[in-house]
């Protein structure tokens, strides 16, 4: 099984992290689409974990990662 996600960093008020994961992003995606909602996220503070509000963007990064599962029995 195959996953991808884009994974936004961010950090409140108090300094601390914070990250929004959204899974199986658009492959079109681009770096200018990832700031615009970044910068969206921060302007409308659409989150706000533990009562602080998020201050700076930190990061962001596409993860792909592969799973295989095995049935075996014991």
């Amino acid at each position: 099984m195959d996953e991808k996600k884009l994974v936004m960093n961010f950090k409140n008020t108090l300094g601390n992290s914070f990250s929004v994961v959204v899974y199986d992003p658009r492959d079109d995606i681009e770096e200018q689409d990832i700031i615009d909602t970044m910068d969206l996220i921060l302007e409308k503070q659409i989150f706000q974990p533990k009562g602080y509000e998020l201050a700076t963007c930190t990061g962001a990064r596409i993860v792909e990662s592969s799973t295989t599962k095995y049935d075996l029995e014991v």
